[in-house]
């Protein structure tokens, strides 16, 4: 199966995975969640909003947005989260850690230059204009204070957020309420 000449950017497509409780796994290429359904190991939940579909030889198939698993699968772990930009800006909420603005940037609460980390604990989404401000300076220098503690997120769908550019709207109501 391959994608329609009239469904473009189907290639970069990702698909949620469901375990068989509805707890989510993983976001999958589109080729792989394709390939789960017509081994019958998944079956879709949601299909593309847009109604996009797949066609072959003797099968037409609609793209999935959402599948899940026929099967349950035991996760024996959840590694930590990596710590990237678009993680640590949904983390804060795109809100500057010093000022509530807009966030633009990533801060070091503790500058690298002194000896600070780059963990979850010690970087926060910041505003250009406080982190210009800030600089190499520690907060105590310039009596700031953050407006929440930084610290490495949990939940199952932080793994899936660190890795997806631009998850699907539909995918909300599977990967639960944001927990920081």
């Amino acid at each position: 199966m391959g994608p329609t000449p009239t469904s473009p950017g189907l290639g970069k497509r990702r698909v949620l995975l469901l375990n068989a409780t509805f707890e989510p796994l993983t976001a999958l290429p589109l080729r792989r969640a394709i390939v789960l359904l017509v081994c019958g190991k998944a079956e879709v939940v949601h299909e593309d909003p847009a109604g996009a579909l797949l066609h072959s030889a003797t099968a037409t198939l609609e793209v999935p947005s959402v599948i899940r698993l026929s099967r349950y699968v035991r996760v024996p772990y959840r590694a930590r989260v990596p710590l990237t930009r678009a993680g640590l800006m949904h983390r804060d909420r795109f809100r500057c850690a010093y000022c509530g603005g807009r966030a633009e940037t990533i801060d070091h609460v503790v500058p690298r230059s002194r000896g600070g980390a780059h963990s979850w604990e010690n970087c926060v989404a910041c505003c250009a204009k406080c982190n210009h401000r800030k600089a190499d300076k520690m907060l105590s220098e310039l009596g700031w204070r953050l407006r929440t503690v930084p610290r490495e997120p949990h939940g199952p769908h932080w793994r899936l957020l660190a890795h997806a550019k631009e998850a699907d709207p539909l995918w909300q109501r599977y990967l639960g309420a944001p927990a920081a």
